[in-house]
């Protein structure tokens, strides 16, 4: 069997890019190789220092260069409020908003069982320690409106009730179906500031 090319390797290395099928795959290895070496090599240089460097916030399980990030080290983050969201996208996105002062706790990801992601996978025992350590007052979900974001918003509601928290869910101004990431600011603020008890 012929050992792949290194112009191979890297094609499909860039098909693992969410959103980049086999031809722009090509078409991205083709320009920077022709067009762009500096930008190739800073950008394989980047994507090994991020591998080697960013590691996951003890705290919130969001991605962080130290143990614990700096919206966690924050002393003026109003510890009484934590926000569950499924990504580092969606955090970023609601940091945008500027309506939201509290703390984060990102799953990594949704439940979703045809995928095989079940609640062991969501780092859950550490979003229970954080909830419930005696400083948070209310939990805010803020999963994607997406069946496996609501169902995942529903049995984390469930397991955070059963220990007396306080839990509201984001109003529905995010469109059903909408991802966070790809919401427009004004729209999370005004289902941040509407939040609903779940």
């Amino acid at each position: 069997m012929k050992t792949p090319s290194s112009l191979e390797l890297l094609t499909e290395s860039l098909r693992r890019l969410p959103g980049i099928g086999p031809k722009s795959a090509q078409r991205i290895a083709f320009h920077m190789l022709q067009h762009d070496r500096d930008g190739a090599a800073q950008l394989a240089r980047a994507l090994e220092t991020a591998v080697n460097t960013i590691h996951h916030c003890a705290l919130c399980n969001t991605f962080a260069e130290h143990p614990v990030c700096d919206t966690c080290l924050d002393p003026e983050r109003d510890k009484s409020m934590l926000c569950v969201v499924e990504t580092p996208a969606d955090q970023l996105m609601i940091e945008q908003t500027l309506t939201f002062k509290g703390l984060y706790f990102v799953l990594m990801g949704r439940l979703s069982p045809l995928d095989g992601i079940g609640p062991k996978d969501l780092h859950l025992d550490k979003l229970i320690s954080r909830a419930a350590d005696g400083s948070v007052a209310e939990v805010v979900l803020a999963t994607n409106f997406t069946n496996e974001g609501e169902a995942t918003a529903h049995y984390l509601s469930e397991m955070l009730k059963a220990r007396g928290l306080r839990v509201s869910r984001l109003a529905r101004g995010v469109p059903v179906g909408g991802e966070l990431e790809y919401v427009d600011a004004g729209t999370i603020a005004r289902a941040m500031l509407d939040r609903r008890a779940t």
